[in-house]
């Protein structure tokens, strides 16, 4: 009687803190279920509408974000370079390509909440679309450092781990079915501070 009992509560016990840590699992996942990978880059493009999955709807839930819909936008994070390596505050880094057509859009660095970083003495936290230098042919470069850089540069502080954030407001993209089509720059590593 006892060990039916036990073996109960074990099999209770198991099933319980067995799915809690898969869902948990899941949650964390950065290239989840409904997740788009375009090189470092990663969008759920399906986050803000009926058509999402359960696991996505309670990361938003769960993070108590406000989810984009479709028509209002696409988010894209990147937590490695374009080689593969995880980004590091202590390192400088360059994004540079063309950004996907969007009516606006924001790049920003942030930690592993997605929240920008804290920069201090009024440094440039995040630029947008409408502040940004632009090379010939319509690309982008901007600079991630702790250090000023010329040209675009937006500061990073800290040390640990950190995601690079572009969100696209009002794009064509978001409601087309080529959206593995699109181009989306490059995050190439320049180096690290000691």
């Amino acid at each position: 009687m006892l060990r039916t009992i036990f073996l109960t509560a074990l099999s209770v016990a198991i099933a319980i803190f067995g799915g809690a840590g898969s869902v948990w699992y899941l949650l964390r996942l950065e290239h989840g279920i409904g997740a788009l990978s375009i090189g470092p880059w990663t969008s759920f493009p399906d986050l803000g509408s009926p058509n999402a999955d359960p696991y996505s709807k309670a990361r938003v839930a769960r993070d108590g974000e406000l989810a984009l819909g479709r028509a209002e936008g696409l988010i894209f994070t990147a937590t490695t370079d374009s080689t593969g390596v995880g980004l590091r505050r202590e390192c400088r880094y360059v994004v540079e390509g063309t950004i996907p057509p969007a009516r606006f859009w924001t790049l920003h660095a942030a930690d592993g909440a997605l929240a920008p970083l804290p920069v201090q003495d009024k440094r440039p936290q995040a630029l947008h679309s409408q502040q940004v230098l632009r090379i010939p042919g319509n690309v982008v470069s901007v600079n991630f450092s702790r250090s000023a850089a010329p040209g675009n540069w937006i500061a990073t502080s800290g040390s640990g781990g950190m995601a690079i954030v572009l969100t696209l407001y009002d794009t064509q993209i978001a409601g087309g079915s080529a959206l593995t089509d699109i181009e989306m720059p490059q995050v190439i590593r320049q180096g690290c501070d000691a």
